[in-house]
């Protein structure tokens, strides 16, 4: 059974007449033909408001950098020290050394796989931009 809320939600929308309008290529509103206006679903709610292509997908794609090491290199550094203390309040019964082994040992996995992710962000960056990927250097032999 449907609370209070819902039920006072149903009425509104029932109490309210929606207008259902096109906007054409120029960005004008056209109002839609009575033939072709959304019908209710058998549960009571409208079809959505059509959306033009134009309108689809404006927001602007944000800019990703090329990977880098460096900047891989800066996180890692500002992670393994967090990492340390986690697993200081973790461990706390193992010696220092071994705590620092341990954060070596995480932050080594870490760092290549942080370089992948950047570098699967970039490539999805350049995909959906329709940019082409910079030609690489000629490996030295």
């Amino acid at each position: 059974m449907p609370t209070r809320k819902q039920r006072r939600r149903r009425q509104k929308e029932l109490r309210h007449e929606y207008e259902y309008v096109y906007v054409d290529g120029e960005g004008q509103e056209v109002e839609v033909d009575p033939a072709d206006e959304p019908t209710p679903h058998r549960n009571g709610k409208r079809d959505a408001k059509p959306v033009s292509a134009k309108g689809r997908g404006t927001k602007p794609v944000r800019e990703v950098s090329p990977p880098s090491w460096r900047r891989v290199l800066k996180r890692v550094a500002f992670i393994a020290p967090l990492l340390f203390l986690a697993f200081t309040a973790l461990n706390h019964d193992q010696s220092l050394v071994s705590r620092l082994v341990i954060t070596l040992v995480y932050t080594g996995f870490f760092a290549p796989f942080m370089y992948l992710m950047d570098r699967a962000m970039y490539r999805s960056f350049l995909r959906r931009s329709g940019q082409q990927a910079p030609a690489r250097p000629a490996r030295k032999r």
